[in-house]
């Protein structure tokens, strides 16, 4: 077979050689040590949290060693794309906090090592698989898919591994006189990889290959042995071989992705290694899972698990601080550890290793994400937290945008209620929830849910209510307005402190506790809140008083 001569009856119109493509996208300048990384989502519309996972770790790499971190988007399986995607990627990553320094943006493409959609790099692919098949290390196949099927079904009867390779590869010595017969008949063709493994071999002749991963130390496999496809009949590659030619030519020093793809690493190693390319270090990253009614755990699923999405964190409203602190506990063991020693240095500071990494499932916890989101709001002053449930609120939320008008000074002291001192409260979580939260400060979401307590009647009820709005002052310090209540509270029949009313229960109707619930009731529709007095302080003399009086 004239293996020079095949390559140029299947790309003729390809005239550049690797060469001129590395000529073109040369070595990046990067100071010693420093990591290029990417993330290459397909454009399908769901973005889920095992991107933002890996997106996380590419940036760190990238960030703490001055290197750099681009979007490519792997658009070559036209059949899954779906439109508009790519804003969603974007979108979606830019709202956690993760930042790219080239590749895919809104209004274009930003670097010098594109096109960063694969689709547009159709020539440079080619190219790529010409020189394999002049180098007789490609070939085209011109198998249909009756006789793919007919392969597998024989494999499947004689209990052998599924695919085209050894003697299954039945196109893998065509001549050329061959190839342009099948070509001027009009036969489809894609192009093969002949790979250099020994589909032959058994026991102790099957030979392995070694790699070194970035997270899981030394890999032993088998070598490949499949005739992959790595340009399709539409001359479009499959994403083996692009992704091969793209880190290469991108300069990618390391490849994050999940662990579904360990099997796939024979296959790059061998590409890799029949193009002469520097292969990157892989790193696999652990698959996220949770615990199961059962206690078991299983992968999260994009059907049974809403939180795998991305969108889910976008529209409840959780701080991108707080998922980004919450996966550095999860993708870094020493994390926690760091934070309990530094706990007002930004998560920036932490130095971020490839080899704190877990190798085994990673446990996602929502319970423990909405723990450190109650940490993490707790730090972020009160301005900036208006500023933050204002945009997310005019995106997700627009019907509060109106509690937002002109109410600046006031939303910040909602926020600041409860934060100051050496225990400061720690219940707000994510914004749909701080919405709810609040609520109870506005006019138009105010709304009575409990009941007052059960030993005291609609009628005490009123009078406890009576004697408050006559008592009110509110120029009263905390202490001044307790001690009112107190007061009248013991006149009405309610003992002045809980123990008393549980050493004589008969002597009184209830204590303190329950006349302060009704006012708490009536005040913020509420029996749990912050601190009464503090939230009437807030509310203003004539908005505490309308709502006792509404009640009576």
């Amino acid at each position: 077979m004239n293996n020079k001569n095949s390559a140029e009856l299947l790309f003729p119109h390809i005239t550049k050689k690797i060469s001129d493509y590395d000529t073109i996208y040369p070595k990046r300048i990067l100071q010693e040590g420093a990591k290029v990384t990417r993330l290459g989502p397909s454009p399908t519309g769901f973005i889920h949290l095992g991107n933002l996972y890996g997106a996380f770790v590419d940036e760190r790499l990238a960030a703490q060693s001055d290197g750099v971190f681009f979007l490519r988007i792997e658009d070559t399986d036209d059949k899954r794309q779906v439109e508009g995607s790519v804003e969603v990627i974007i979108n979606s990553l830019n709202f956690f906090g993760i930042k790219f320094d080239e590749g895919v943006t809104i209004d274009g493409s930003v670097g010098d090592y594109g096109p960063y959609y694969q689709s547009e790099r159709g020539s440079i692919y080619q190219c790529f698989a010409k020189e394999l098949v002049e180098r007789g290390l490609a070939y085209p196949c011109f198998l249909n898919e009756e006789e793919i099927s007919s392969i597998r079904e024989e494999q499947e009867k004689t209990k052998q591994n599924p695919g085209i390779y050894g003697e299954w590869a039945k196109n893998r010595e065509l001549t050329y006189d061959e190839i342009l017969a099948n070509i001027d008949a009009g036969k489809p063709y894609v192009i093969r990889l002949k790979s250099q493994g020994n589909p032959n071999a058994v026991g102790d002749e099957v030979k392995t290959i070694s790699v070194e991963d970035g997270i899981r130390g030394i890999l032993v496999m088998p070598e490949n042995v499949q005739d992959i496809v790595i340009l399709k009949a539409t001359g479009i590659p499959t994403y083996h071989f692009a992704h091969v030619v793209d880190d290469h030519l991108m300069r990618t020093t390391h490849v994050v992705r999940g662990a579904e793809w360990l099997s796939s690493l024979p296959v790059h190693v061998e590409l890799f290694n029949v193009l002469d390319l520097k292969m990157p270090v892989f790193c696999h990253t652990a698959q996220l899972m949770k615990l199961d009614e059962e206690g078991n755990k299983r992968k999260l699923s994009k059907r049974l698990d809403p939180e795998l999405s991305l969108e889910f964190y976008k529209n409840q409203g959780y701080h991108p601080r707080s998922v980004r602190e919450y996966l550095l506990t999860i993708l870094n063991s020493n994390f926690e550890e760091w934070r309990i020693a530094n706990p007002d240095l930004p998560m920036e500071d932490f130095h971020f290793t490839l080899e704190k990494m877990s190798n085994s499932g990673a446990l996602f916890d929502l319970n423990k994400l909405n723990d450190i989101s109650k940490d993490v709001l707790a730090k972020i002053p009160a301005k900036e937290l208006y500023v933050w449930l204002k945009d997310w609120a005019t995106e997700f939320h627009p019907e509060a945008n109106i509690l937002f008008e002109n109410n600046e000074d006031y939303f910040e002291k909602i926020l600041d209620l409860g934060r100051s001192g050496n225990n400061p409260r720690k219940d707000l979580i994510y914004a749909s929830q701080i919405f709810e939260f609040i609520s109870y400060f506005f006019d138009d979401t105010f709304k009575i849910e409990d009941k007052n307590p059960e030993n005291i009647s609609d009628e005490d009820a009123k009078l406890i209510l009576n004697a408050y709005i006559a008592s009110y002052d509110h120029s009263d310090d905390q202490s001044a307005w307790f001690n009112k209540i107190r007061t009248f509270g013991l006149t009405l029949g309610y003992a002045a402190k809980p123990k008393e009313y549980k050493k004589n229960p008969e002597l009184y109707k209830g204590h303190v506790g329950d006349v302060s619930t009704v006012i708490r009731i009536a005040v913020m529709g509420r029996s749990q809140s912050p601190d009464v007095w503090e939230i009437q302080q807030i509310l203003g003399e004539e908005k505490t008083k309308n709502r006792i009086l509404k009640q009576l």
